[in-house]
């Protein structure tokens, strides 16, 4: 079983500037405060490690009923405040944690609030695709905004639109550069990047161009249900190659693995799964570990326990990647040249 990987360094298309970023950040400590919620805590403290900072004291409790009791346990009153938190499963807790952390921040006269989720959960019903259904991305993104957050910064969301769902400055980071740099250190031949479904397509041939401009080969997939879905064919030439899926998430595994399946019938000589969220519901491990793939790389966006790990699996640390975007955020340079 591997371990996770760790700290990735990411190559100079980056430029990621550890030491001098962490000497900026000291110098303005008195201003930048790191909380946590209970979500993916390790996560933080890699987050809060790479910047030079400690996190902030906070008292997170339950009462008997359920309901979620938070308290900042530092003054805060001025301060650019950094919450951390993925709405991972338990979703619905991890949301409304996250939600009565910005409260308690707003209430504690911190004068900027950002919202950093890793993983932007309920992004998947971004629009209506048949009649009464809720937009749950929307609704979400409402609900951070008027609890009082001022910025959100979030990573590899399900669809980039829903950026648009807010009316305050959003930062969209990108997991790839870490997963390229891994994969770039395999030294992979004939690789061919793969799109699991028409959707993905954008992020696919993005992945594709970094990958020394690979071709890409397309799914053709239709859904007959929420966590079911049916592989059609292949677009695109895979017989011989290396077959690298590139996805955002892996749920229940279905999609990305029937989607190795049809590339062996097809001839691809390995098959490797990327992704930046490693959801993994059932039957997820046992669909991964079921010898379709060479290899399942993740990030650690989500924590991954002991029992969803595998032989197989691999899991990238994007938490300098994280780190580096609060800092240039909270200095006030640009994010977007990390990715250039």
């Amino acid at each position: 079983m591997k371990p996770l990987r760790g700290s990735v360094v990411l190559r100079s298309a980056t430029t990621l500037t550890l030491p001098s970023t962490q000497n900026a950040v000291i110098t303005d400590n008195n201003r930048l405060r790191l909380f946590s919620g209970s979500a993916n805590v390790p996560f933080s403290q890699e987050v809060a490690r790479y910047l030079g900072l400690d996190l902030g004291p906070m008292i997170r409790k339950r009462f008997a009923d359920g309901e979620i009791y938070i308290q900042v346990q530092e003054s805060i009153r001025g301060c650019d405040v950094y919450l951390i938190q993925p709405t991972c499963n338990p979703v619905n807790d991890h949301l409304m944690e996250l939600l009565i952390m910005i409260d308690a921040c707003r209430r504690a006269s911190a004068r900027q609030i950002t919202a950093v989720i890793p993983y932007y959960g309920y992004a998947r019903a971004d629009r209506k695709t048949a009649g009464r259904e809720s937009i749950t991305a929307k609704l979400v993104a409402n609900l951070i905004t008027q609890g009082g957050a001022h910025r959100v910064i979030a990573m590899d969301l399900h669809s980039a639109q829903i950026q648009g769902y807010f009316d305050i400055p959003f930062d969209h980071v990108y997991g790839s550069p870490v997963i390229i740099d891994y994969l770039a250190s395999k030294e992979l031949s004939d690789i061919v990047v793969v799109s699991p479904d028409v959707g993905g397509v954008a992020r696919a041939r993005a992945f594709a161009k970094k990958l020394n401009d690979a071709p890409l080969a397309i799914i053709d997939k239709r859904r007959q249900a929420h966590n079911v879905a049916e592989v059609l064919n292949v677009i695109g030439d895979v017989a011989g190659k290396t077959a690298v899926l590139v996805d955002d998430m892996i749920d229940t595994g279905g999609t990305i693995a029937a989607g190795a399946k049809l590339l062996r019938d097809e001839g691809a000589r390995q098959v490797y799964a990327c992704a930046t969220h490693a959801v993994f519901s059932p039957p997820a491990v046992e669909r991964l570990s079921s010898g379709l793939f060479e290899e399942v790389i993740v990030t650690n966006t989500v924590p991954v326990p002991p029992e969803h790990q595998f032989e197989q699996l691999t899991v990238l640390s994007v938490a300098n990647l994280l780190g580096e975007t609060i800092w240039r955020v909270h200095e006030d340079t640009s994010v977007s040249s990390m990715f250039r």
